[in-house]
């Protein structure tokens, strides 16, 4: 009987004894003698006994324990009970077990253990993985995290995880960052985040794909300080339906050399009221 075998017992069987172990007696082991287990011990376990884990036996494995599992241990880890680790123990894993984790598993992380997950964790989550997160843990991320995505994982979000970024997450975002995104990405940022997006750093970076991307509704919430913050490459991405939804308030903030940059096919976009409010060196810009 296996439960009955002491620590002291558990820890001296070989690793060919440990490997003969069904699941249903590996499974028999005491939490206290789980927990003893070294990592030589560990690693020679099959798929069949860690899946054979109780929620129980895994809230007991030590960090040292979980940093030692190969990829193939790390895939053969039940969903419910990924779900069961503390914040420490997601801690342990390392990025290349992280990177080994199915989108199916990583679905099991909680919110509070997304929060935890270092930048060295983070760098292990693939598109793929990060195409399976929910909206839910996508808003768990901290402003830190998603400033740390590199742009391969930006551009595998989902639009239904955009919208959920919050105003923190969003104005985290850098220049490489922003430039990944897809105008589909970019047209489902809410209108909180698109308002608190900074003129000053990030507006100066946005590509004409970002700009063109912006609905109607979102260039609305802009403030004239945004508005002045477009560079001219920024300016030339706005479609003439994006230009005759701009109130009279955001044509005053255009600045004269974004203006002047404008083709004909944007000047045409122009309205007589947005036309009529601007000031004599727009004019002059817009009629050079």
């Amino acid at each position: 009987d296996v439960a009955a075998l002491s620590t002291a017992q558990i820890v001296a069987l070989t690793t060919a004894q440990i490997a003969a172990l069904t699941s249903t007696q590996f499974n028999a082991i005491e939490t206290t003698d789980l927990a003893a287990l070294t990592t030589t011990q560990f690693r020679v376990l099959n798929t069949t006994q860690i899946a054979g884990l109780s929620t129980t036996q895994v809230g007991v494995l030590t960090t040292t324990q979980i940093a030692s599992l190969t990829t193939t241990q790390v895939r053969g880890i039940e969903t419910t009970d990924l779900a069961a680790f503390s914040t420490t123990q997601i801690g342990a894993l390392t990025t290349t077990q992280i990177a080994a984790l199915t989108t199916t598993q990583v679905v099991g992380f909680e919110t509070t253990d997304i929060a935890v997950l270092s930048s060295t964790q983070l760098a292990g989550l693939t598109a793929t993985l990060v195409l399976g997160l929910t909206t839910t843990q996508v808003a768990a991320f901290t402003y830190t995290q998603i400033g740390q995505f590199s742009t391969t994982q930006i551009r595998a979000l989902e639009t239904s995880d955009i919208s959920v970024l919050g105003t923190a997450q969003a104005t985290i975002l850098n220049s490489t960052q922003l430039a990944a995104l897809t105008t589909t990405q970019v047209a489902n940022f809410s209108t909180t985040a698109v308002a608190q997006l900074t003129g000053g750093q990030q507006f100066p970076v946005f590509t004409s794909t970002f700009v063109s991307g912006l609905t109607t509704t979102q260039l609305s919430v802009l403030n004239t300080t945004q508005i002045a913050a477009f560079t001219t490459t920024g300016i030339m991405g706005l479609t003439t339906t994006q230009i005759a939804s701009l109130s009279t308030t955001q044509i005053g903030g255009m600045e004269t050399t974004d203006i002047g940059a404008m083709n004909t096919t944007q000047i045409a976009g122009f309205t007589s009221t947005q036309v009529s409010a601007m000031t004599i060196s727009q004019l002059n810009a817009l009629f050079v």
